[in-house]
């Protein structure tokens, strides 16, 4: 039987091809980009170009050119997730190290040696700015360890007075040390109680 160019018209239109090869296609493409949506893109693209070729010109043997465009338009697809993946990766190992870093940096904060020597100088400040008598009343209870009794006997004053100059003493320096007193150590802070 005589072929007729309406007939090789009527083999290559595109329902003809989408029946004939869609199927089989979908199947090999599937198998190298593992996902459905994307097969059935790279598939239907593929045929698309398929049947604008034979548009074109007439080819003898289509299935190897089917699996020529394909095998190129998954390649194409599999290339860019590489990229992607490296590039994500990269970005991943980026923010990795970023959080890393913040990480180790907060660890070695330390906010007794970082405020240390400003509380040292407000402290020194603060003492210095006292009456005498109230300044040697902190520092021998604070600084020296001496009982109320032992700084009366040192500095011959009452109890009572030593108790006053010891509570109007703290009474400023937890004024001075206000912005410092929840970064404090408990010790420290023992100090400057009642």
């Amino acid at each position: 039987m005589c072929t007729t160019l309406d007939d090789k018209y009527n083999k290559n239109t595109f329902t003809n091809i989408y029946k004939q090869y869609y199927k089989k296609a979908f199947f090999f493409v599937k198998s190298y980009v593992q996902d459905d949506s994307v097969a059935e893109d790279i598939t239907s693209d593929s045929l698309i170009k398929l049947w604008e070729k034979l548009k074109i010109k007439d080819i003898d043997y289509v299935e190897p050119l089917l699996l020529s465009i394909l095998k190129n338009s998954s390649l194409d697809y599999l290339k860019h997730e590489e990229v992607k993946r490296v590039a994500f990766k990269s970005i991943t190992d980026w923010h990795y190290h970023e959080l890393s870093i913040r990480i180790a940096s907060l660890e070695a904060c330390d906010p007794d040696e970082i405020f240390s020597s400003e509380i040292e100088r407000i402290i020194h400040d603060t003492l210095a700015s006292l009456p005498k008598q109230t300044r040697k009343a902190f520092i021998l209870s604070r600084f020296k360890d001496k009982s109320n009794k032992e700084i009366s006997g040192i500095m011959h004053i009452s109890v009572k007075g030593v108790e006053y100059h010891i509570s109007k003493s703290l009474k400023v320096m937890r004024i001075a040390l206000k912005d410092y007193l929840p970064l404090l150590s408990l010790p420290f802070l023992f100090y400057f109680k009642h």
